[in-house]
C-alpha cells in the first residue's frame, strides 16, 4: 500500500484552523487511511490505490476539512483559459496517441512540496496509469519553455539531456544506461520511433513515458509550472490530471488551461460529475432511519455536493474522485460523512439456518469419488496463458477470450478447458515419483455476450502402463457414482490426443467431454517422458 508522510504543523497549516493533533490522528482512520507509524512532528499513513487523491498531503487535508466540519461541499477547481497550445501529430496515434495539459502559475515551491508532488506523480503512475503503460505524468519548470509545443514521434537517435544527467544522450543510449530508461523500455517495444514533447526552439521538454529534460527542472525557484499526461487512454488521462490540478490548486497555485490540439484529442474537461442517490438506498444498506437533510449533509461533508430533487439525491462529484462509480459508492460517502463511529451495529430478529447449495452438494460428492479412485486434487487458476492452453497442447485458438492490460504472459488468457492446465501440473513434477493421478474441478470461460461460464472436471493420470482402458473405467465410476448417469463413447478425432485412441464422451446421445490417450507431440511440448491418459467433461447439465 502507498504510504504518504503527514506533518503536523503543514496539516494545521493546510486545514486553516488550529485543530489538536490528537483529533487530527484519531479523523484519519474514519477516512479509510491505515496509521503506519506515529512521530513527535509527523505521521505515516497508507491509503488504499483507489482514492488517488489520497497521495499528497493536499488531497487529505480536503477530505479532513469536510470531516471535521471545516469546509463543506465540493472543492470548486478554478481554471483560468490559457492561450498556450500543445499539438499532438498524427504519428503518435500508434503509440502513445493521447496528451492533456494544464499551467499551475504564480505558486511557492519548498522541499516539502516537490517531495509531495513526486511522491503523488510516482503514485500515480502505479495506480491510474498502471506502472506508466496506460498514463505517465510529467511537471516542468513553465519559464523554460517556449510555445507551442508539438507531441510528436522521432527516430531513436534523436538527442537530449534527460533528468539528473549533464550529458546529451539519444534515444537508444536512455533506454539502454538509465534506471528509468531500463525499467519501462518494455513499454515502446514494437515502436521504431519514440515520442516525444518539443517547444518551438526545437529544445526536448520530455520523452515520455520515459523521463523528462534537465532543461525543465522543477527547483525550490520555480514559481509556474506545465504539467502534461500523455495516456493510452484519454479518460485515464484526464482522471491523472484532475488529481493533480486539484493538489496543485491546494498547494496555492492558479491554473490555466492549456488547449489541446490534434487527431484524436481535445482540450481536457474537468468538470464535475452528477449522480442520482435514492435514499432508501442509504437507509437499508446502512440500517440508518435518518431524514434526506441529514443524507445531504453527510456527503457534503465527504466534499461532495448534494441537493434533494423530488424523492431523489442529486450528487455532484469532483473529477478527482474517481473511485466513485455509482450509488452505491455514494453511500460509502454517507456512511464517512455521518461517522462510521456514529453507525450503532444491531442484531437480526430473524434468525435461520444454512444449507449447502445442491450444487456444492453434487460437487463436493464428485470430489470424495475421485479422491477414492486414487486421484489428488488440484487447483490451477481461471487465468491462464495461451502457450499453455492453446500452443503446447495443439488446440484451436480462435475462441480466445484475452484480459486487457494482463502483467503477466501466464495469467492473459481465460481458460476454456481445464486438461491443458493438469498437463501442465505433470510437467512441473516430473521429479516425482509415477504413478502420478490429479484431477480438477473448475469453471471454464466460453466466448458470448456476456462471457458464458461452466463448470468442468478433468482428470489426468501419468504412468509407464496408463491406457485408454485405464482412464474410461474413471469416467464410467465417476459418472455413475457421482452423477447415476451411464456413459457411452464415440470413437472421434482431436489433437489433445492420440489418432485412434480418442473418443466423445456421450450422455443420452449429447457429447458432454473427450477421453483419450494425449499425443506424443503434446508430451514432448509440456517436456513429459511418460505416458498420460485423460478426460474432461462438462458438469453443467449434470448437476
Amino acid at each position: 500500500m502507498p504510504v504518504v508522510t503527514l506533518y503536523f504543523n503543514r496539516i494545521t497549516k493546510l486545514l486553516g484552523r488550529k485543530i489538536a493533533k490528537e483529533k487530527i490522528i484519531s479523523a484519519l482512520p474514519f477516512l479509510g487511511l491505515d496509521i503506519e507509524e506515529e512521530a513527535q512532528d509527523h505521521i505515516n499513513v497508507e491509503y488504499s490505490p483507489n482514492r488517488p487523491d489520497f497521495s499528497t498531503d493536499y488531497g487529505i487535508v480536503t477530505s479532513l476539512q469536510g470531516i471535521l466540519g471545516i469546509k463543506l461541499g465540493v472543492p470548486q477547481l478554478r481554471v483560468k483559459k490559457g492561450t498556450h497550445v500543445i499539438k499532438a501529430d498524427a504519428s503518435v496515434g500508434k503509440v502513445r496517441p493521447y496528451i492533456v495539459a494544464i499551467e499551475a502559475l504564480n505558486g511557492k515551491m519548498d522541499d516539502e512540496t516537490i517531495r509531495q508532488i513526486i511522491t503523488m506523480q510516482e503514485d500515480l503512475h502505479n495506480g491510474i496509469g498502471r506502472k506508466r503503460k496506460k498514463v505517465s505524468i510529467g511537471v516542468h519548470d513553465l519559464s523554460k519553455i517556449k510555445f507551442p509545443l508539438v507531441y510528436k514521434t522521432v527516430e531513436r537517435v534523436h538527442r537530449f539531456v534527460p533528468l539528473n544527467s549533464q550529458d546529451s544522450m539519444t534515444v537508444s543510449e536512455i533506454l539502454d544506461k538509465k534506471e528509468t530508461g531500463m525499467t519501462y523500455k518494455h513499454l515502446l517495444e514494437g515502436s521504431k520511433k519514440v515520442p516525444v514533447i518539443v517547444d518551438s526552439a526545437q529544445n526536448t521538454i520530455s520523452f515520455p513515458p520515459i523521463i523528462n529534460s534537465k532543461l525543465t527542472e522543477v527547483t525550490t525557484a520555480s514559481k509556474n509550472l506545465l504539467v502534461e499526461v500523455t495516456a493510452t487512454d484519454k479518460n485515464a488521462a484526464e482522471d491523472a490530471l484532475a488529481v493533480v490540478s486539484y493538489a496543485l490548486q491546494s498547494a496555492g497555485f492558479k491554473l490555466s488551461s492549456v488547449r489541446i490540439l490534434g487527431p484524436r484529442n481535445s482540450t481536457p474537461l474537468l468538470a464535475s460529475r452528477k449522480m442520482l442517490l435514492d435514499p432508501a438506498l442509504v437507509k437499508n444498506t446502512l440500517g440508518l432511519d435518518v431524514s434526506t437533510s441529514v443524507i445531504v449533509k453527510s456527503l457534503r461533508k465527504s466534499r461532495l455536493d448534494a441537493t434533494v430533487k423530488g424523492k431523489q439525491i442529486l450528487c455532484l462529484v469532483p473529477r478527482y474522485r474517481t473511485d466513485i462509480f455509482g450509488p452505491i459508492d455514494l453511500v460509502e460517502e454517507v456512511a464517512l460523512g455521518y461517522g462510521i463511529q456514529n453507525l450503532i451495529p444491531t442484531i437480526p430478529q430473524a434468525s435461520s439456518a444454512g444449507q449447502k447449495n445442491k450444487v456444492t452438494v453434487s460437487l463436493e460428492a464428485a470430489r470424495s469419488t475421485m479422491i477414492g479412485l486414487g486421484y489428488s486434487e488440484v487447483m490451477n487458476f481461471g487465468l491462464t496463458g495461451k502457450q499453455i492452453l492453446y500452443d503446447l497442447a495443439k488446440r484451436d485458438s480462435s475462441g480466445m477470450i484475452s484480459v486487457s492490460d494482463s502483467k503477466s504472459q501466464e495469467h492473459q488468457i481465460l481458460r476454456d478447458a481445464l486438461l491443458p492446465g493438469l498437463v501442465d501440473v505433470l510437467s512441473r513434477n516430473i521429479h516425482e515419483t509415477y504413478p502420478q493421478k490429479i484431477f480438477e474441478i473448475g469453471t471454464a470461460f466460453y466466448r458470448d455476450d456476456p462471457v458464458d461460464e461452466e463448470i468442468h472436471l478433468a482428470c489426468a493420470s501419468a504412468h509407464n502402463d496408463v491406457s485408454y482402458t485405464e482412464i474410461k473405467s474413471i469416467l464410467q465410476s465417476i459418472l455413475k457414482s457421482g452423477f447415476d448417469v451411464s456413459t457411452t463413447t464415440k470413437i472421434s478425432n482431436d489433437p489433445l490426443f492420440v489418432q485412434g485412441r480418442t473418443a466423445d464422451i456421450l450422455v443420452n446421445g449429447k457429447k458432454i467431454g473427450i477421453i483419450g490417450e494425449l499425443a506424443p507431440e503434446v508430451l514432448d511440448n509440456f517436456k513429459l517422458r511418460i505416458p498420460v491418459a485423460g478426460f474432461e467433461i462438462k458438469l453443467t447439465g449434470l448437476i
